[in-house]
């Protein structure tokens, strides 16, 4: 199935940050640096989800029908969730330099700036 790999791609790209780690929250993956989650990810009804934070590309990122302010007051921040239709390809290089803004947006200075911008 599309989504278990599309899934397990964006994990492996999150868990490559430095210092990143792999937390279960409520039964969610949450990717962390320094305990400070920087990503979510799930799998559930075949649709892919992900909450990453972006101060810098957020409004570009809500043109996207699948894209929407993340819930709990998270949007204040700067945080949006996507949920992919199941059935369709989703753009995995999009949103590895999603996760990858997020990572730099959440960790400390010094491991943010061992992350490229994409």
């Amino acid at each position: 199935m599309r989504v278990d790999s599309d899934f397990e791609a964006l994990r492996a790209f999150g868990l490559g940050f430095p210092e990143a780690s792999e937390d279960f929250p409520w039964g969610h993956t949450a990717l962390k640096v320094r305990g400070k989650t920087f990503a979510w990810l799930t799998k559930d009804e075949g649709k892919l989800g992900l909450t990453v934070k972006l101060p810098v590309s957020r409004d570009f990122a809500l043109v996207f029908d699948f894209a929407e302010p993340a819930g709990y007051g998270l949007a204040r921040s700067g945080w949006i969730s996507c949920r992919l239709p199941s059935g369709e390809s989703a753009d995995i290089d999009l949103l590895k330099r999603w996760i990858a803004e997020s990572y730099r947006a959440v960790a400390p200075k010094k491991l943010a700036t061992q992350v490229e911008d994409s």
